[in-house]
């Protein structure tokens, strides 16, 4: 019991230091709280076109359901997706385990699904790929959203 006690009084001083504690150690145990209570969502809307964007000034353009999106990093895949009926695919990622200027700079989107599946007059082959753009955060309550898009899909041909 005695033991148990001490180690009580140990975790109180051991709090309270941190909360008396230098800017610097708060800064630190800030960035720890924001991370654990944090995502990074990456989402968009992919069309059922030929770069998978919608039409030019704003026309109508069907959307790419049940397409494969993949997130890229140096080559290799970190997560994926799969757009729903209304194309919309979205990924959620651990800001623990990514850090966004690492995620907009040497990462991207790949979409496998043939254009093809969609509609049969657009090609077999290639893949679209975009690039990602930070739009800002989205505080609910303690969670804080880093929301990330696509740049615009391009085709890239084998």
């Amino acid at each position: 019991m005695a033991m148990a006690m001490k180690t009580l009084v140990f975790v109180c001083v051991l709090v309270a230091a941190m909360a008396l504690g230098a800017p610097m150690a708060e800064a630190q145990l800030g960035g720890l709280i924001s991370g654990l209570l944090g995502l990074i969502k990456i989402q968009g809307t992919l069309f059922c076109s030929f770069d998978g964007n919608m039409g030019a000034n704003g026309t109508a353009t069907p959307v790419f359901p049940n397409a494969l999106v993949q997130l890229q990093c140096g080559g290799s895949v970190v997560s994926s997706s799969t757009t729903n009926g209304n194309g919309i695919f979205s990924i959620l990622l651990d800001p623990m385990q990514f850090l966004v200027p690492s995620l907009l700079n040497n990462c991207n989107l790949a979409v496998k699904t043939p254009l093809s599946n969609c509609n049969a007059s657009l090609p077999s082959v290639g893949a679209l790929f975009s690039n990602l753009q930070l739009v800002g955060n989205t505080l609910i309550g303690l969670l804080n959203i880093t929301n990330i898009v696509p740049v615009g899909f391009g085709l890239l041909r084998p």
